[in-house]
């Protein structure tokens, strides 16, 4: 076995510390990398409205090849409906019809205020079959409407403007629903279809929505 020495400073990374650094083949195995970014596209506060839409070239919208990866945040999201869900539901027509088939897998955890019932469970209720209707975000007829609860999460949306792939996207959200628990809900699937989706819209399952979700796109 060898053993190599180094030197003191031998790793100089002064005129670059302001890069990120990637590894590659070169005898000292790095090299400069430039860092990913999320830009803020569209930030929309809903209040007591049907549904938040975000579609491209509208109001300031961009949901094409600009970024490969899109995220949405959801921000305080509260329906006028007590028990109800908050969905999402993609377009290729620019928010003319939402009926983009889609596959889905959904499972989720909880645990009771009180401290039990703590749970990990697939939800095979929640998955869609190449369905075209509304995906369920959080697990369905669980949202509250009391002061004290609300939803918040993320959700990334890959490549939407390919013409060749399927769209693939995934979310995570929290919430303290309706029966005072908390509930952690995770979906991963994709749009099936080679279309290029350019409009992307929330919803309540039942009544209106309100909060703020932001539309990021992220660099690489």
């Amino acid at each position: 076995m060898a053993l190599t020495k180094f030197e003191y400073n031998s790793f100089d990374v002064t005129p670059v510390a302001s890069n990120g650094f990637a590894f590659n083949s070169t005898p000292n195995g790095l090299t400069t990398a430039s860092a990913g970014a999320m830009t803020l596209i569209k930030t929309q506060t809903a209040s007591d409205v049907a549904s938040v839409e975000f579609k491209h070239g509208t109001s300031d919208v961009v949901l094409d090849g600009t970024y490969d990866t899109y995220l949405f945040k959801f921000i305080g999201m509260h329906p006028e409906t007590d028990a109800t869900d908050m969905t999402v539901n993609f377009s290729v027509d620019t928010g003319s019809n939402y009926n983009v088939s889609k596959m889905t897998t959904f499972f989720r955890t909880q645990h009771y205020e009180n401290g039990t019932s703590g749970v990990v469970a697939y939800i095979a209720g929640n998955d869609l079959t190449e369905g075209t209707g509304e995906q369920y975000l959080n697990q369905d007829g669980s949202m509250g409407a009391d002061n004290d609860q609300c939803l918040a999460g993320k959700m990334y949306l890959f490549n939407p403007s390919s013409t060749t792939f399927v769209k693939h996207f995934m979310s995570d959200t929290i919430e303290v629903n309706a029966g005072d628990r908390c509930r952690e809900a995770f979906v991963a699937g994709y749009g099936n279809t080679t279309s290029a989706i350019d409009a992307v819209r929330f919803k309540c399952s039942s009544g209106n929505i309100n909060g703020t979700i932001k539309l990021y796109g992220v660099t690489k």
